[in-house]
């Protein structure tokens, strides 16, 4: 399969890249299904409604059937069409946060999208995007747009068109170029199915803001713990992770570097996951910062994409310092376990 790029303006004014989006529209129309920018990571969209355009995703991807996808709209008529109500608790949320990284799940209405989409459940999740593109791609699309992140199943979620491009080249139909993404991390899920909305998982919009909307809420064990089966779309298997083993080291940067010496002792190419203010202090084959801890939105914006520079830097084990897990922080140290698979090495 040849998959085409486009790429489009990212601001409000898409009127130089409107034969593009409406271009993308079409393929999408067909049943095709091609990667576009959100302002968390970049999404591999299908018509929600067409089994055979979610079919195509889960086969781009990688990705197990049995593992529900969002749709994706732009505008909250189409909400209507797709659930059976809507709380007043999932009301006030859609009020505060969309468009935005909020998705929330609903009680779905039959036959209102592929069962492909729900992987057999009975309710459905839901986010209206912020970003210009994916707005103007889904209104000119008239569809409600399934769409997982655009990257093969378990790796990091892409957060340029160029990480889309390296893993699912001739596996799509096109790739919408708007840029890189903002938030970085995919979105907060919360289920609004049952009388005290509850946090999936963690993402760009946080456990503080969410309950100075709507009271106290609950959360889903899964997502401090290997061992229990999560409920939210993208999180039911390993996800986020580089070729080479990721371990999260808890302790001191003396610590990290004994570990690190330890490792290039038995001939292994060692690579550090660090911040601006630590980089200095490790001496390993490659050291990367993901961003300033007095900033942990930077954190978020730049993980993907250095967990994917080490695949490029061919490394046999990375070794990640830990974040503060406070905010957006939450949702950092979330897919950080994720990707390492919960390996972690402690000092104490």
């Amino acid at each position: 399969m040849n998959t085409k790029v486009w790429l489009v303006d990212n601001t409000d004014n898409l009127s130089t890249s409107f034969t593009h989006i409406t271009e993308a529209a079409h393929f999408l129309q067909h049943n095709e299904v091609v990667a576009f920018p959100t302002e968390t990571v970049y999404g591999l969209g299908g018509n929600a409604t067409s089994t055979d355009a979610v079919d195509k995703i889960f086969n781009a991807k990688g990705r197990p059937g049995d593992n529900p996808l969002i749709v994706h709209i732009s505008n909250v008529s189409q909400l209507n069409a797709l659930v059976t109500d809507v709380p007043s608790v999932a009301e006030k949320l859609m009020d505060a946060f969309w468009p935005g990284p909020l998705t929330i799940i609903f009680q779905a209405k039959d036959g209102a999208v592929s069962d492909r989409v729900t992987a057999g459940l009975s309710t459905v999740a839901i986010r209206m995007p912020d970003h210009p593109v994916a707005l103007a791609l889904i209104e000119e699309s008239g569809l409600p747009l399934a769409a997982p992140s655009a990257n093969l199943s378990g790796k990091p979620s892409p957060t340029t068109a160029q990480h889309v491009f390296e893993d699912l080249n001739g596996r799509i139909a096109g790739i919408v170029d708007g840029g890189p993404t903002g938030v970085g991390l995919e979105s907060t899920v919360v289920d609004c199915t049952e009388v005290i909305p509850t946090i999936l998982r963690p993402g760009g919009v946080t456990k503080v803001q969410i309950e100075e909307v709507v009271g106290r809420v609950g959360i889903d064990p899964a997502i401090k713990s290997a061992h229990e089966a999560p409920k939210s779309p993208g999180m039911k298997y390993t996800h986020y992770a580089p070729k080479a083993p990721l371990f999260i080291v808890e302790g001191t940067t003396d610590f990290l570097q004994m570990l690190v010496d330890q490792e290039k002792a038995e001939g292994k190419k060692v690579g550090v996951l660090a911040t601006t203010e630590t980089v200095p202090r490790y001496k390993a084959d490659v050291v990367l910062s993901c961003g300033s801890r007095e900033d942990l939105s930077s954190i978020a914006q730049n993980l993907y994409d250095s967990l994917r520079r080490f695949d490029h830097e061919n490394i046999d084990i990375i070794l990640s310092e830990t974040f503060p897990a406070t905010g957006v922080g939450e949702a950092i140290m979330n897919r950080l376990e994720k990707a390492a698979g919960f390996q972690k090495i402690s000092e104490k």
